[in-house]
C-alpha cells in the first residue's frame, strides 16, 4: 500500500508541476500572440473555404477542447497558490505574539462563522475611524 501511495504522490507532484509549467506558459504574451495569429489565419482562411460551417466547426471544436482543459491546469495551480498563501499567513499568525491562533486555518469554517467575524472585524475597524476622525478634530491647529 506504501507503495502505490508513494507513486500517486510522485504522479501527482509530476502533475503540479506540469500544470504550474503549462499555465506559464499559457498566460505569457507568446501564447497569447500565437492565439491572435491561429485566429487571424484561420480569419483569412474563412473565404478559401467559402464560410462554411465545417471551417467555422473547426475554430469552435478547438476553443473549446482548449478551454476545457486549460481551465483545470490553472484551477489546479490556484488551488496551490491559495493553500501555500493560507499556511504562510497561519505561520505569521502563529508566530506573531498576541494574535489569535483561533483564526489559523479560518478559510475551513461555515459561511455563517465567516460572516460573524468579518461583521466583528467590520465593528473594530469603524471603531479605530471613529477614534481617528476624534483625534484629528481634538488634535492642536
Amino acid at each position: 500500500m506504501a507503495t502505490n501511495n508513494h507513486a500517486l504522490e510522485r504522479s501527482n507532484g509530476s502533475f503540479h508541476t506540469f500544470a504550474g509549467r503549462a499555465s506559464l506558459l499559457v498566460g505569457s504574451k507568446w501564447a497569447f500572440t500565437t492565439a491572435v495569429l491561429v485566429i487571424l489565419f484561420w480569419g483569412l482562411c474563412g473565404p478559401y473555404f467559402h464560410f462554411s460551417d465545417t471551417w467555422q466547426l473547426v475554430v469552435n471544436t478547438a476553443t473549446t477542447i482548449i478551454t476545457f482543459l486549460i481551465v483545470f491546469l490553472i484551477q489546479n495551480t490556484q488551488n496551490r497558490d491559495a493553500r501555500a498563501i493560507h499556511l504562510k499567513l497561519d505561520e505569521i499568525i502563529h508566530a506573531i505574539k498576541g494574535a489569535r491562533n483561533e483564526m489559523i486555518q479560518i478559510e475551513n469554517l461555515s459561511d455563517a462563522d465567516l460572516e460573524t467575524i468579518s461583521k466583528n472585524f467590520e465593528k473594530i475597524r469603524d471603531e479605530c475611524q471613529l477614534r481617528t476622525s476624534r483625534n484629528r478634530t481634538l488634535a492642536p491647529k
